[in-house]
């Protein structure tokens, strides 16, 4: 019994340990030990993270696990139930009215770089020359939607409230010489509206996935100058200071991610340099 009894308790004692060091990384987001496991759209977020997988995250001591999402709800709520460490897809506005309408606690951690939101059509080359009665289809998530609305407003095709900001709605137009129809659509399907509307008002992701470049598609497209929508990577409450977000973080805003970023997507993304 005692030769049975000293193997047996030295098993145990060997497989307890090994339950405690299973655990060894900050995060609960479903990867292993300590692999930080982001959640992104496909582009550009996507591309940039799979960048920094395949080129720079090994020499910074980072592993990193990739999951990609089509819409712009399940990045947050995942990262909200802990099955990401952190996604990379949305701007501060847009995280703010998420976590005012949801209940979440999601906190940005750095800038990543300008997806500049553009108004595509086939058939007007400037938002301008719309037909009276023309239908422009925007995205219906409030964020995005005022975002729209503040774009087209820029060119005076419509007219705002003063105060409308960042949420503004069609209730919130208060001019609109061309009578033009505004059509709530999810971010998704605008590119394949086009050709059913005068023109879309369309998230960059959503524009490249469809084979539009923004840069040489769009009849107009957001400035950079003073634009609060830039896209962040974003963590759960309380994990800023995990070590692999800092280390994705300090990678984001590398000279290498910069460079990436202008020779791949020519002006059609821009990096973000500081944080």
């Amino acid at each position: 019994m005692r030769k049975i009894l000293v193997p047996a308790s030295a098993l145990a004692l060997a497989l307890a340990l090994a339950a405690c060091g299973s655990g060894s990384g900050s995060g609960d987001g479903g990867g292993s030990d300590d692999t930080l496991v982001v959640g992104a759209t496909a582009v550009p977020a996507g591309e940039v993270l799979t960048y920094i997988k395949d080129d720079l995250a090994e020499k910074a001591g980072l592993r990193l696990e990739i999951k990609e999402f089509t819409d712009y709800v399940l990045p947050n709520t995942a990262l909200q139930e802990g099955s990401l460490d952190a996604n990379l897809y949305q701007n501060q506005p847009y995280l703010d009215d998420f976590n005012a309408s949801k209940g979440t606690d999601l906190v940005p951690v750095v800038k990543a770089y300008l997806p500049p939101m553009g108004v595509y059509s086939t058939k007007v080359k400037d938002v301008r020359e719309l037909a009276d009665g023309a239908t422009v289809a925007v995205p219906n998530d409030t964020t995005n939607e005022g975002r729209a609305l503040q774009l087209l407003a820029s060119q005076g095709v419509i007219t705002l409230k003063a105060d409308a900001g960042p949420k503004a709605s069609p209730a919130d137009i208060t001019a609109n010489p061309k009578k033009l129809r505004i059509k709530e659509l999810e971010p998704a399907q605008l590119p394949r509206s086009l050709a059913d509307v005068g023109a879309a008002v369309i998230n960059n992701n959503y524009a490249q996935d469809a084979g539009l470049s923004p840069t040489e598609d769009a009849v107009l497209l957001e400035s950079a100058k003073d634009n609060p929508y830039a896209n962040l990577l974003a963590v759960k409450k309380g994990d800023e200071d995990d070590p692999r977000v800092k280390k994705l973080a300090k990678l984001l805003l590398s000279p290498e991610v910069k460079k990436f970023i202008e020779d791949k997507y020519q002006g059609s993304v821009l990096p973000v340099t500081t944080g």
